[in-house]
């Protein structure tokens, strides 16, 4: 009985292509994350902690990734479908305090 997959729905922010690829993206993470809980349940010598936490590393740094992936998809498509100069500027604007606040 496995999960239904998400509904990608239309819209300005991202596109269709967009989501599909960071949803995927963000499966993958969840499988690293799944493996890394095994590693930490499993984990019984020392040396097994050393392992954890480069699993722990990666998973961070691919989420990291994932975070530029959908602010990068945001600059280009909220950018393209501006309907003029004044609404570009102000979807960057947003952004780029997203970057601000998070990065």
């Amino acid at each position: 009985m496995g999960e239904q997959p998400l509904k990608i729905v239309e819209g300005s922010a991202l596109t269709g292509l967009q989501k599909k690829d960071l949803l995927n993206r963000l499966a993958r993470i969840e499988g690293q994350l799944r493996g890394v809980q095994k590693l930490v349940a499993l984990a019984a010598e020392p040396s097994d902690c050393d392992a954890v936490a480069q699993q722990m590393a990666a998973a961070r740094k691919a989420l990291d990734r994932a975070f530029v992936q959908l602010l990068s998809a945001s600059v280009v498509t909220q950018g393209a479908n501006a309907a003029d100069v004044e609404e570009a500027r102000a979807s960057a604007a947003r952004i780029a305090a997203l970057l601000d606040k998070f990065a």
